[in-house]
């Protein structure tokens, strides 16, 4: 039997691992637990987000809610290193690239347990992100490298890791895109708008809402080109309080305050909803990676406010632009979605929505 530890330590990552979860529901040579680093109360995992991924929520929420990562890091290794005390793995898989991901890589391969990184070799080249930093250790640490594309392998390899370690398994984003296909649910925000004449609009990123001057920059370019096309932007808690009331001020503000009538702010909505929301968009616009790979695997025009990606597949050949947070790129960008001459695209290698399957055929070998 083998003995799986899934260890999460955001929101995002529960999406990941859901298909994963799922494959090995199906295996019974296979049992998992599941662990969360933070608190069971966390407030950016609605009620939902379980029974929408068709999952069982985590077996352990280790508690850890702070800021300083630093602080995190030493919390998450003394609470988890407890937890597999009482609690034996085989192997301990870890997601992307959190302070809390690499406090768990850490402690796993203390004790000599077999670590394996889902979504490896994933890398920004900007040492000054806490995050590059993150990654570089979990790849060093892990036993198994699962990797979402052909440049993220390359990756892994010119850093010195063995070629029998790394597995080009696919994006496993695109398991749950495949799964739920038939499930979405058409979110109320959409009401009176017919499918395929709206745009998304998401913003995560920290350091573009600290900077409230060049994200009413780019707000104004959006909705500027956009017209009388409906903005969707489903945003959580602080985003959504500062983009409505910027977009409220500049409406004031503007000569032509009918302009921002097309921004629709809402709440973050549930996964199910979301999924609708992302498939039937004309178009999308995001800081999110995630974000944008969705968008490739719907065939969905995306732009992305970032200079870089850490998924190059997006880009090419996938459907996503990187205009960085520059107002004028952006909008030519979305005047070209706008009038249908968006550039060709297809799905990434292996992005075929059987990542999870794969992953598990080399886990119990």
């Amino acid at each position: 039997m083998n003995n799986i530890c899934i260890f999460t330590g955001a929101r995002p990552n529960f999406i990941k691992v859901a298909p994963l979860i799922r494959a090995i529901h199906a295996n019974p040579r296979c049992r998992y637990q599941l662990v969360y680093a933070g608190p069971a109360n966390d407030p950016t995992l609605e009620a939902s987000l379980f029974s929408d991924l068709q999952i069982e929520p985590p077996t352990c929420f280790l508690g850890v809610d702070c800021q300083n990562l630093n602080e995190l890091t030493g919390l998450v290794m003394a609470r988890f290193e407890h937890y597999l005390n009482e609690h034996p793995a085989d192997t301990v898989i870890v997601v992307d690239d959190l302070a809390s991901t690499m406090a768990a890589a850490i402690v796993a391969k203390k004790r000599g347990l077999r670590l394996a990184h889902l979504v490896a070799g994933t890398r920004s080249f900007d040492i000054t992100m806490p995050k590059e930093i993150n990654r570089l250790v979990i790849d060093a640490l892990s036993d198994l490298l699962f990797t979402a594309g052909i440049g993220a392998s390359s990756i892994a390899t010119r850093e010195g890791a063995d070629t029998s370690k790394i597995y080009l398994v696919g994006n496993i984003l695109m398991d749950n895109l495949r799964y739920n296909r038939d499930r979405w649910t058409r979110p109320a925000c959409l009401d009176g708008i017919a499918d395929g004449h709206y745009l998304v609009l998401t913003i995560n990123r920290r350091a573009l809402l600290a900077d409230q001057q060049k994200l009413l920059s780019l707000l104004t370019a959006i909705l500027q080109t956009a017209g009388d096309v409906p903005v969707i932007a489903p945003l959580r808690s602080s985003a959504y309080a500062l983009v409505t009331t910027l977009g409220a001020v500049a409406a004031v503000n503007s000569s032509s305050p009918a302009l921002y009538s097309s921004l629709r702010a809402v709440p973050s909505l549930g996964y199910l909803d979301f999924g609708y929301l992302m498939l039937h968009a004309r178009g999308v616009i995001t800081d999110s990676g995630n974000v944008a790979e969705e968008a490739t695997f719907n065939h969905v025009p995306c732009i992305t406010l970032n200079s870089y990606t850490e998924h190059a597949e997006t880009v090419q050949p996938g459907t996503n632009v990187l205009v960085g947070e520059n107002p004028q790129r952006l909008s030519t960008e979305l005047r070209r979605l706008l009038d249908g001459q968006w550039k060709s695209s297809a799905l990434p290698d292996r992005w075929d929505g059987r990542t999870a399957e794969r992953i598990l055929q080399i886990l119990v070998g």
